[in-house]
């Protein structure tokens, strides 16, 4: 698991708009998840302003739905080489392929299962000021132990972007155009995203014969 920080989810001191920081997991939302077991866990809270004007699923879509179509398109590619089983469209019942597991005004479970034995599952928790944003992660095997090692530290990261994006929209960044480098520092989340992609396949990494 991830270390926390000193920072405490209900800590009534507002930060500036768009602060993420990343926290020890509440047990409440521990609670929340629906998979058997859990290896990987972290959580993040991002400062949000009052909050209630926007449902949990509200946010869930905001964070992933309204990022610039590079960052969802990579964002699906990234998820697709750890295997999850992306759903349709449908916006009652998935949020950018994520299956709506569980929705209330205050909060949003997704989950996704894998076919190379990862799962996940997203939380999203919101909160008078804030928003927490939950990722469990269930591991089945030694290659999926072996993807999740390699993509953790990215993942930390593309989570802070989104969060940062989803609740300061003027800091978003802006779509690239034709012929721009895709490494342009303004698209640093969809280049961090795009690093997760393996660089050797699943039949490659240790394990592969389970």
């Amino acid at each position: 698991m991830t270390a926390g920080t000193d920072s405490h989810p209900n800590d009534p001191h507002v930060e500036a708009l768009g602060k993420v920081r990343q926290v020890t997991l509440p047990l409440a939302a521990r609670t929340l998840s629906t998979l058997s077991h859990v290896d990987y866990e972290d959580a993040f809270l991002v400062e949000t302003g009052p909050a209630q004007d926007r449902t949990a699923g509200q946010w869930a879509r905001a964070i992933l739905e309204d990022a610039p179509m590079s960052t969802r398109n990579a964002l699906s590619r990234g998820w697709s080489a750890l295997g999850l089983r992306l759903g349709s469209t449908q916006p009652d019942r998935f949020v950018l392929g994520w299956e709506v597991r569980r929705s209330t005004p205050d909060v949003a479970l997704l989950g996704a299962s894998g076919r190379l034995g990862l799962s996940g599952e997203l939380i999203f928790e919101r909160q008078q000021h804030t928003l927490l944003f939950a990722t469990f992660v269930q591991l089945e095997n030694r290659i999926a132990r072996a993807l999740w090692a390699g993509i953790a530290p990215r993942h930390r990261q593309v989570v802070r972007d989104l969060l940062e994006q989803a609740s300061c929209p003027e800091r978003r960044p802006r779509q690239p155009t034709e012929g721009e480098s895709r490494s342009i520092t303004s698209i640093s989340c969809d280049s961090a995203i795009t690093c997760m992609l393996p660089a050797r396949s699943p039949s490659k990494l240790p394990g592969s014969g389970e």
